[in-house]
């Protein structure tokens, strides 16, 4: 059964996605992030490439001709998914396919809005048996 977390309290969600993706990549383990529109996985294409700062994070496409051997899928279709270890999701909604992978990384901002839809996710989770973890980053960092 997928193991769901849930971040907390996230002043800035692209950032917090940026160092969970590299902590799991320095891990071996592959990930996918599961951006709502192409504009956002553009940034978050970007962020990639300077942080962390003193490292790089080998990330791509799902389409690009490397992507099976990336470690880092920055994705906003879902089709095709090409991992199925870790799936951090940047999406309002839950992602329909997060039950194939080993892990779910769902990312809760402060702002109102984001926590609602946040909410919802959480009920969809539980309410499925899903067992579900809590960081709140408000008191440490990630």
């Amino acid at each position: 059964m997928t193991q769901i977390d849930f971040y907390t309290h996230v002043d800035d969600k692209l950032k917090t996605a940026c160092t969970l993706a590299g902590k799991a990549f320095a891990r071996g383990l592959k990930v996918t992030v599961f951006c709502p529109d192409p504009e956002l996985a553009q940034r978050f294409d970007r962020l990639l490439w300077t942080a962390p700062a003193t490292g790089f994070v080998p990330h791509c496409a799902p389409d690009d001709p490397l992507a099976r051997e990336t470690p880092v899928i920055v994705d906003c279709r879902g089709d095709p998914l090409l991992h199925d270890e870790v799936l951090v999701n940047l999406r309002p909604e839950w992602p329909p396919f997060f039950s194939r992978f080993q892990r779910l990384i769902e990312i809760v901002s402060v702002d109102d809005g984001d926590r609602a839809a946040a909410r919802e996710r959480f009920r969809f989770y539980r309410d499925r048996g899903y067992e579900i973890r809590t960081h709140d980053l408000s008191k440490n960092s990630v």
